[in-house]
């Protein structure tokens, strides 16, 4: 694994010019372009203008997916897909064949089984043992979490599924979630960390403290990147 952490004072722009970048090279070299979208808000702005720089992309040979959801309907302001849909697939024209959504709105283990189903399927047509990111976004909130691999969950110790649901205790829900068996294949995971994001906790999951999940993403084959806000 290759690491990298990149501080940086134009933290939007910056990230979307890396998801530009990795989305051109993966179409020059494969034809297609893998990516797993993060949820929450610090995203939004960065969805918003990559879309603006990816005018010429040819959205038909992007896949979008998610790395995890809330258990609510597409339309609840608190799902990760209608952010997405709102800063980027709608304002882009994004083909609705190219989105591969988590149907929060079902039960939570039926729809875990049915997203791992669907990206199995997908590896399985392209000759692949699993389905391989290109991109994998992932952000953390402050109690370390990533995707939704809370820690003290079952699913973040999870060593054979792809996709599970995850109950969360202190949120007293369900959600549904990557695990890290696929995070760790994707060629580049690149975490997402706003310039508000707690300094401590930033540090202490850099320097490799596996009480964070976020600390446990090592992608074996790939590039694992730091976007930071510069005040963070």
């Amino acid at each position: 694994m290759n690491r990298e952490v990149i501080r940086t004072g134009d933290f939007v722009s910056d990230a979307a010019k890396l998801i530009l970048q990795e989305a051109r090279a993966a179409l020059a070299e494969r034809g297609e372009f893998r990516i797993a979208l993060s949820g929450g808000e610090t995203p939004r702005a960065i969805y918003a203008e990559f879309g603006r720089l990816a005018r010429d992309l040819p959205w038909e040979k992007v896949r979008f997916t998610f790395g995890d959801e809330r258990c609510v309907p597409p339309a609840d302001e608190q799902s990760n897909y209608r952010m997405a849909r709102e800063s980027l697939f709608e304002p882009s024209a994004v083909p609705e064949r190219s989105i591969l959504r988590m149907r929060g709105e079902i039960d939570p283990q039926l729809a875990a089984q049915e997203y791992e189903d669907e990206l199995n399927l997908l590896a399985t047509q392209h000759g692949e043992t699993i389905y391989r990111h290109d991109l994998m976004l992932l952000g953390m909130g402050e109690d370390g979490h990533t995707a939704s691999l809370f820690p003290g969950t079952l699913a973040l110790d999870e060593q054979v599924r792809r996709v599970v649901s995850n109950f969360v205790p202190k949120l007293k829900s369900w959600r549904l979630t990557m695990t890290l068996p696929l995070l760790d294949q994707s060629r580049h995971v690149l975490f997402l960390i706003s310039g508000a994001k707690n300094r401590e906790l930033l540090e202490r999951v850099l320097a490799g403290d596996t009480a964070f999940p976020a600390a446990h993403v090592a992608p074996a084959n790939g590039q694992l990147t730091w976007m930071i806000g510069a005040s963070a």
